[in-house]
């Protein structure tokens, strides 16, 4: 089996042209004290991957074990490429697919390419087909937003998630692909300084919207 990342690896974006990068060092970029423990979700390194684990209004959510597995591509039978199985960023786009008929116009790229940070906070992302806002922005994050984590040296390729609800000192999220021990489901600080909206999780750089 090829072993891939995250949101996507280039090897398999591009049919195979592109060399496999070094994953050897990679590991799951999330402490399993960091966030909540949700028992309908915790994952179980026992678990096979490709077993629902979770779903959020109706869209499942699997069990991929290690954060480098793939199995296959998935798309739609209309043609519409939702990513790698099970990484987080098929999730993420299978949810706005199914949930809302939504498809991006660029279905591809890592996580971290769901951010376009050349974009000033509130515009338009035309390759994603949503409203974007950054991590510090006035406009409040709220269910249903893509949260993007951005690059780190541990993790290079970023990572996503859903939120599910906020309250107001906290956004709680849904995932997929966290690493083996993580579970699908937690809570991040939420805080409001000056006005602006602050995830309080390393690198997120902001959030997307239908």
């Amino acid at each position: 089996m090829i072993v891939l990342i995250f949101g996507g690896i280039s090897w398999y974006l591009f049919g195979g042209k592109i060399s496999l990068p070094d994953l050897s060092g990679l590991t799951d970029i999330f402490k399993s004290e960091r966030v909540a423990k949700n028992k309908n979700s915790k994952s179980n390194p026992s678990t096979k991957a490709g077993k629902v684990i979770d779903s959020y209004k109706g869209v499942k959510v699997y069990y991929n074990g290690r954060v480098t597995n793939v199995s296959g591509r998935n798309v739609t039978k209309d043609g519409y490429n939702l990513g790698l199985k099970y990484q987080c960023v098929e999730f993420a786009k299978r949810f706005y697919y199914e949930a809302y008929g939504h498809k991006m116009p660029d279905s591809y790229g890592h996580a971290r390419d769901f951010f376009d940070g050349s974009l000033p906070d509130g515009a338009y992302n035309k390759a994603r087909g949503m409203k974007q806002y950054r991590n510090g922005s006035s406009e409040k994050p709220r269910a249903n937003d893509l949260v993007i984590i951005g690059p780190s040296s541990s993790n290079p390729f970023g990572h996503l998630f859903i939120l599910t609800g906020t309250t107001h000192d906290g956004v709680k999220f849904i995932q997929q692909n966290p690493g083996s021990r993580n579970p699908a489901r937690g809570i991040y600080p939420l805080e409001l300084r000056n006005g602006r909206w602050y995830i309080g999780e390393d690198n997120v750089v902001g959030w997307l919207r239908l």
